[in-house]
């Protein structure tokens, strides 16, 4: 498909979308899931290591999902990107240098966050950004492919570490599925010399591209001269299929989001197609949500927001307002304090977003 088909709208519910989840993302800086998880209430404790923290080993919980949120999002962003450089001039050879570069920064700032320790470098490819440098680039390079060779790249990308998975010959490294005895965690100390924390695999680069293949795919699908049913109807069906291959996979398959199982990236592609729906039907279609701001400013300096926390801005915040809530509230209430500290940050967090809003700055690479 041309991705110029249709440029004449901005995609709203995609800004609603990437706002909310760089909203949760800028959240977990400020502390504030933590103040949750230290409640006197089981219910409350409960929900909230459902929401904010990852499963443990095997199991899917809501904050699964942010990562293949965040990909796949990028992915939808693809062709967008693409056709407007090509409305401004650009040629094929400027936009694919411009992809190439962005992958490399992406992967820059992924090393500089992760990988500078507090005593030497480490070698350490597990995060979101380092990630994204290749799931980024895999995607970009199939823009102009049929959708049939799309999808199959996603399926051989899913397929070959499952295999790899379940056949790697190494001794001591051949459980698939236990944590530190798999692929992944061999892979990773081919690569770094160690195995990580938390047994996240930097191999899951390969697997989740498919998250960003079938973003670019569900963009491409928007950009089309069609109706908004037909278009909601495609998301919903691709939704499905998603849904029932992860629940009949995840039989023989464990759900593992630090591995990227198969069962693991069907389950979190279906509820993030289903996600990206919901949001263009509620704002693209029916207009429920007007005024998405609170979400929109965030999502339109993603990366800026992230670095800014990740380096940082969040204990910066943190250190100016921690003072004022300990003195004013912790003396009748240490977790009604240390609850208001949290949103203070998020909102200091948020505001930078605003401002920077404000003054129509928008730092992309």
């Amino acid at each position: 498909m041309n991705p110029t088909t249709q440029l004449n709208q901005r995609l709203h519910s995609l800004d609603f979308f990437r706002g909310l989840v760089m909203f949760l993302l800028v959240a977990e800086f400020s502390h504030l899931f933590g103040a949750l998880m230290n409640t006197d209430n089981h219910y409350i404790t409960a929900a909230a290591d459902f929401l904010f923290h990852h499963a443990q080993w095997e199991g899917l919980h809501f904050w699964d999902l942010i990562q293949p949120f965040f990909m796949f999002i990028v992915g939808v962003s693809i062709p967008y990107s693409y056709g407007n450089r090509l409305k401004k001039g650009d040629s094929e050879k400027q936009i694919r240098n411009h992809a190439f570069r962005r992958a490399f920064l992406l992967l820059l700032f992924g090393c500089g966050l992760y990988c500078i320790g507090p005593e030497k470098i480490i070698f350490q490819f597990d995060n979101v950004l380092a990630q994204l440098s290749f799931t980024y680039l895999v995607a970009f390079l199939l823009v102009k492919k049929t959708p049939v060779m799309q999808v199959s790249i996603a399926l051989l990308c899913i397929l070959v570490s499952d295999l790899l998975y379940r056949f790697f010959p190494v001794v001591g490294f051949d459980q698939a599925f236990v944590a530190g005895q798999n692929f992944g965690a061999w892979f990773n100390i081919l690569i770094s010399g160690y195995e990580y924390g938390g047994h996240w695999a930097a191999f899951n680069a390969v697997p989740t591209a498919a998250h960003t293949i079938w973003g670019l795919m569900a963009g491409q699908l928007l950009m089309r001269n069609s109706s908004h049913s037909d278009k909601l109807k495609r998301l919903l069906i691709a939704a499905i299929i998603c849904l029932i291959l992860g629940y009949v996979s995840s039989v023989f398959t464990p759900v593992i989001k630090r591995i990227s199982t198969t069962s693991f990236i069907f389950l979190s592609g279906g509820w993030t197609v289903f996600a990206l729906a919901v949001c263009y039907w509620i704002i693209d279609i029916k207009s429920y949500l007007k005024k998405t701001l609170v979400f929109t400013v965030v999502g339109v300096n993603p990366l800026f927001i992230y670095l800014f926390a990740s380096v940082g801005g969040g204990d910066l915040f943190q250190k100016i307002v921690k003072p004022f809530t300990n003195t004013l509230i912790g003396g009748f209430s240490p977790w009604l304090a240390s609850f208001m500290l949290g949103l203070i940050v998020l909102f200091s967090l948020w505001f930078v977003c605003y401002w920077l809003y404000q003054k129509r700055i928008f730092i992309k690479i």
